[in-house]
């Protein structure tokens, strides 16, 4: 029976994702052996084959625990009563914020996506597109009651934000000259002014 923490009391399912995610991100996800993923965990073989079935199951869940966080913050600013307009920006910098706050992930999403068996990648297509149209639903809310200019199609809209979103793995630096906080802001910012009436 696979133990549920390791010696430091650490669960064993986290400590194998977190080491996995690093390795898939400096590394790639094909150059990461199963035995560098353990090593990295301190755990076994069999440990990881008890939590996740196989290393393709480890990249599954990187994805997964991202879109997981986003779509219950998404959905928390979604039902909220504030204003439309307060309510998007939020969610527009939340998903700054975590992206960056979870770069390894961003980077691994962009980079390994094509690693995954054609049903797995469907089933992370699928939570990725809830996503985007529960941000869209609040774009056409605001356009539909005159509070955002309905100019610009929501589709179009919603791409512009996240193919800011997506590229943030590739440039932004934790000691460059702006904050996560800054940059959520910045890129917030200019997507409200698109939406300017």
């Amino acid at each position: 029976m696979a133990r549920t923490t390791d010696g430091d009391g650490a669960p064993v399912p986290r400590k194998l994702l977190s080491a996995a995610t690093r390795l898939f991100a400096e590394h790639g996800y094909d150059k990461t052996s199963v035995q560098e993923i353990v090593e990295a965990a301190g755990v076994t073989k069999g440990a990881l084959y008890h939590y996740f079935g196989s290393k393709e199951d480890l990249l599954q869940e990187v994805y997964g625990r991202m879109l997981r966080l986003q779509q219950e913050r998404l959905d928390a600013f979604a039902r909220s009563d504030a204003p439309v307009g307060v309510r998007l920006r939020s969610a527009a910098a939340d998903v700054v914020v975590t992206t960056i706050d979870n770069l390894h992930d961003a980077t691994i999403f962009f980079r390994s996506m094509h690693h995954l068996s054609p049903e797995k990648n469907k089933q992370v297509r699928a939570e990725r597109r809830r996503y985007h149209e529960r941000f869209r639903a609040l774009v056409e809310e605001g356009q539909s009651s005159g509070v955002f200019s309905a100019a610009t199609p929501a589709d179009l809209v919603v791409d512009y934000h996240f193919g800011s979103v997506h590229h943030l793995s590739t440039w932004y630096r934790p000691d460059g000259p702006l904050t996560k906080e800054q940059v959520a802001d910045h890129l917030a910012d200019l997507l409200m002014r698109a939406l300017r009436p």
